[in-house]
């Protein structure tokens, strides 16, 4: 574990750095970063770390995909491109916490509880990245009505496909890692059904918190709604509707618990 823990500082202080110098990372994201990806590699293994990692890209990428595009939108959110301390740990820290629990009672049902979280914030950062660039209108989830691009619980069919197919790459990746593991794939199969289910259903609960419960706010000086206490023109916001204290991050945490339970739900049934 010595080695595991030295090894995990280091590739996750180069990835974290990485990603601070491309603008994915805000300087203490960096250090979340580094704390969730050595404490994975440490007690989750490299397959476990390598799952964070298609998340970690593919969403940075998407990210900054026609960013200056999406720049009207970002106004909405509480907080832009790059993640900050507490995104890390909304987004990866349930995978650490899983991959500890993982190291004391091994068994199929704490990865299956991983590939679900993973599964689900990257389903949701792939929705929101490719939803908001979507040409059409998107509706909300609770009533159908049509909202303007970038308000919480609104989604697209672009968005819906998006969390799909990042659902699904995050199930190849474990099922090509279980493969590589034991040269059989016929039994891992449930992994890839477990991503797709996970990280779809945790995706739109998502959504649904988003259009509920989430707190959003109003600024009186640009008339716009956010997701901010502070407008982006810096502006104090009023709140409008949600609960004051379940802002995005804790959206974010609730989804992917909600994914690690369908993941874990799936390793009971399905995997033998």
């Amino acid at each position: 574990m010595q080695v595991n823990f030295l090894l995990g500082i280091a590739v996750s202080s180069l990835v974290a750095f990485s990603g601070y110098k491309k603008g994915a990372l805000s300087g203490d994201g960096f250090w979340g970063a580094l704390f969730v990806g050595a404490a994975i590699i440490t007690f989750g293994g490299w397959l476990w770390f390598i799952l964070l990692l298609a998340f970690f890209i593919s969403s940075s990428i998407l990210t900054r995909l026609k960013k200056k595009e999406k720049w009207k939108v970002y106004q909405k959110f509480d907080k832009g491109g790059e993640r900050d301390f507490i995104q890390t740990l909304a987004n990866g820290g349930l995978g650490a916490i899983l991959a500890i629990c993982n190291s004391f009672f091994t068994g199929p049902l704490w990865f299956g509880a991983y590939v679900g979280a993973m599964a689900t914030v990257n389903a949701d950062t792939w929705a929101t990245e490719l939803g908001v660039l979507s040409r059409k209108t998107p509706r909300l989830i609770t009533s159908g009505s049509r909202v303007p691009p970038g308000t919480s619980g609104g989604i697209t069919r672009a968005g819906f496909m998006a969390s799909v197919s990042a659902s699904l790459l995050i199930g190849f990746v474990a099922l090509i890692g279980l493969f590589a593991k034991t040269a059989t794939w016929q039994t891992h199969l449930w992994i890839a059904l477990a991503a797709l289910v996970s990280g779809t259903l945790g995706s739109l609960l998502d959504s649904f918190l988003g259009a509920t419960k989430q707190a959003m706010f109003y600024c009186p000086r640009c008339g716009e709604e956010t997701e901010g206490r502070v407008h982006s023109c810096g502006e104090r916001t009023r709140m409008i509707r949600g609960s004051t204290w379940l802002n995005n991050d804790g959206v974010n945490l609730i989804s992917s618990l909600f994914g690690a339970v369908l993941g874990a739900l799936g390793a009971y049934f399905w995997a033998g």
